[in-house]
């Protein structure tokens, strides 16, 4: 409800019409696969250093229709987000800023609903900057991978059942490939695969079996 409230708010003090069909869901049908790298792990006070976002039309993770941006910072890179991307300081120095990156960003987002893993965490540190410079926040629906998996694996499970829903959990149960983490691209990417083999595992009424297996082929059953 308070999403909905702000939502209707945020369309009411929209001043730039240019961001107006972001309000309504694109017609398309199409997601967009979203993932950012930062300064740091506060949304209130560090900044996106990279974003990578990936078109999906249905089953078809479309990557030759993909957004990459690096962005300069203004918030100083922390030690502990440089251990976990690799990126340094000196690395996005020459990027550009986010003022130049954003618009470029939202005309390719539009109204598609966003898909990620830990999805809330990049539409935080988004949000910040479109509320800044635009005044509105994302009014785009979101779509957590980790909840779709735990709908399949975990949505008929016992009280007490141990709960693993981790991104190499994810990726173990779904039988995907290991791509090298905390690339922007890379982790889109792989949220978007995740997507769509879950989405598609519903529509066959296919669950994932809460065994401890690395056998991803064991791990699937119908029912």
């Amino acid at each position: 409800m308070m999403r909905w409230l702000r939502r209707r708010l945020d369309l009411m003090r929209l001043k730039d019409p240019r961001w107006r069909s972001m309000f309504e869901e694109d017609a398309s049908g199409e997601v967009v696969s979203v993932d950012c790298e930062t300064t740091g792990f506060d949304t209130r006070r560090d900044d996106i250093i990279s974003i990578s976002a990936i078109k999906i039309a249905g089953n078809k993770i479309l990557t030759s229709r993909s957004f990459n941006a690096f962005v300069r910072p203004d918030a100083e890179m922390r030690a502990d987000a440089i251990r976990v991307h690799q990126l340094r300081a000196m690395d996005v120095e020459n990027a550009r800023p986010m003022a130049e990156v954003l618009p470029e960003f939202l005309e390719f987002l539009g109204g598609r609903p966003l898909v990620g893993y830990w999805i809330d965490y990049d539409a935080a540190m988004l949000d910040r900057y479109v509320k800044s410079f635009y005044g509105f926040n994302l009014p785009n629906r979101r779509i957590e991978v980790s909840g779709l998996y735990y709908e399949r694996k975990y949505g008929d499970a016992p009280q007490g059942t141990q709960i693993d829903l981790s991104f190499a959990a994810i990726t173990r149960d779904l039988g995907l490939r290991t791509l090298a983490l905390h690339d922007a691209f890379n982790d889109a990417l792989s949220a978007g695969e995740m997507y769509v083999q879950l989405l598609d595992m519903k529509a066959r009424n296919v669950r994932i079996v809460r065994e401890d297996t690395h056998d991803a082929t064991a791990g699937i059953t119908a029912g």
